[in-house]
């Protein structure tokens, strides 16, 4: 009886921990280039034991299409200089 509750409870906390998967890393694709002046919102979230790399996560808003967010890739060149000059603008007070 102790070995079917324990194999119950390791069940139970493996299925948690999947779960957990697909709320911690919100970016599985990465999305389309952008432009500065349509950034709304940007958002840096530190890696996570599921993620492979840290999530940044830019809101954006055009006459067309409203505010969308989208996930960029840390490691292209355009989304470390959209880091940058956000890091400027912020230091400004805009």
């Amino acid at each position: 009886m102790k070995l079917l509750t324990a194999a119950l409870l390791l069940l139970f906390i493996a299925m948690c921990l999947a779960s957990a998967e697909g709320v911690k890393c919100k970016c599985s694709r990465k999305g389309p280039k952008i432009r500065f002046s349509n950034v709304r919102k940007l958002e840096i979230k530190p890696r996570y034991p599921f993620c492979v790399e840290e999530m940044i996560i830019v809101t954006l808003w055009t006459k067309v299409r409203g505010e969308q967010q989208h996930c960029l890739n840390p490691k292209r060149q355009n989304t470390v200089r959209l880091l940058k000059w956000y890091r400027i603008w912020k230091e400004k007070g805009r």
